[in-house]
Formats: structure tokens, C-alpha cells, sequence
């Protein structure tokens, strides 16, 4: 566990509270995980590199630091991903998006691959894989296996609630990830959806209950 960090910050804790309660309406749900994202992206992006340049002013010229190139790329789990991806981009608007596919088994609770599209020279950028659930790794230790196939070397994962079944899933299988969380919660219900939660995610973010 000592690769994940939770952000324990009361802007954070207010805004879970809103997106548990079960009559939180979608359009809120969204605009909720977005405020979210942006603050759990806050603190997975301390320690992007820089390179400083010089620029001119209107007053003089000057040395500033911009965030090295090529920017990160940000890659979103499909389908819930998405407001993730979006709200990530609104920081970064220079950061290279892709996309994984997967679904959910209904029986085996399994991930299946349905997509992928990932930016180029991943090996040069920081990559954001971004997900609001981690519940039993699955999905996220499969897209770890398709970026890292495609060359990714420094992959951080955001989520707004994880369990510590995910997490330990995540570790065993990619230890040298790290985890930043707006929440880590109990952990895994006979269903395998996140116990004390917010519920389907995708549903309650697209307004598909």
C-alpha cells in the first residue's frame, strides 16, 4: 500500500459526500467527477518534469518552465473513464488522449478487450490511466499490460474510489505504479462493486440506470 496516496483534502471529502448520496442527479454526478479529477490530478502531477525556456514579457524577457516534452498523455478505461479524460485535458490541454475498451462479464466478472487507441512514443511521456473505480483491479491491470505493451514506462493510475482488493490487485501484478485516490472505501460486496461506494459509476455518470 505504501505506493498510493488518498487525497485526504476537505474540498475532497465534501465533494465524495455529494457523490455518494444516492439522489445526486447525473448532470451533478458529472460535473462532481470532474471537480474530482481535477484535484486528484493536482497532486499525481507534482513531480512532472520541466524545461526551462525563455520568453518575453510585457515588460522584459524572462526564464520560465514549461512541462517537458512530449506533454503526458492521459488514457481513459472506457466508458466512465471518459468525464476523467475530459476534466484531465481541461488542466493539460496539450496532453495526448487514447482510449481502452473493456467490459465487464456479467458471470465471470472478468475484463474483456473490446478497443484500444493509444497515443505515440509513450515511452517519452507520463502517462495518466484514468478510471473512477478501482474495484477488482481487473480492468486496470489489463489496460497496465496494453500500455506497458505499447511502451509506457511512467504510468500513474487515478481514480476517484478504490478498495483495498483493487489496490493489492494493481501492486501484485504492476508494483512499480502508483495510486493516487480521492478515496480508498472498504472494499468488495458479493458483487464485487465497492462497498461503502457510489454504484455504477458509467451508469450514474451517462444517466443509463
Amino acid at each position: 500500500m505504501n505506493r498510493v496516496q488518498v487525497i485526504e483534502h476537505p474540498l475532497v471529502k465534501h465533494k465524495l459526500s455529494l457523490l455518494r448520496n444516492v439522489d445526486t442527479a447525473h448532470g451533478d454526478f458529472r460535473r462532481i467527477c470532474r471537480e474530482l479529477t481535477v484535484l486528484v490530478v493536482y497532486e499525481a502531477t507534482v513531480d512532472l518534469p520541466l524545461t526551462e525556456i525563455t520568453i518575453s514579457t510585457p515588460m522584459t524577457e524572462t526564464t520560465v518552465m514549461r512541462l517537458h516534452r512530449p506533454e503526458p498523455a492521459v488514457v481513459a478505461i472506457l466508458r466512465a473513464g471518459l468525464i476523467m479524460a475530459e476534466a484531465t485535458i481541461e488542466l493539460i490541454p496539450h496532453a495526448a488522449v487514447g482510449h481502452i475498451g473493456m467490459y465487464r462479464d456479467p458471470e465471470t466478472h472478468q475484463p474483456v478487450d473490446y478497443y484500444a487507441k493509444l497515443p505515440d512514443r509513450l515511452g517519452d511521456r507520463a502517462v495518466f490511466l484514468v478510471d473512477p473505480m478501482l474495484a477488482t483491479g481487473g480492468s486496470a491491470v489489463n489496460a497496465l499490460d496494453t500500455l506497458k505493451e505499447a511502451g509506457a514506462t511512467d504510468i500513474r493510475l487515478l481514480c476517484i474510489v478504490g478498495c483495498p482488493e483493487g489496490v493489492s490487485a494493481v501492486h501484485a501484478a504492476h508494483p512499480d505504479v502508483p495510486l493516487f485516490l480521492a478515496a480508498m472505501d472498504e472494499g468488495l460486496d458479493e458483487s464485487d462493486y465497492i462497498v461503502p461506494g457510489l454504484g455504477d459509476a458509467g451508469d450514474r455518470i451517462f444517466g443509463t440506470l
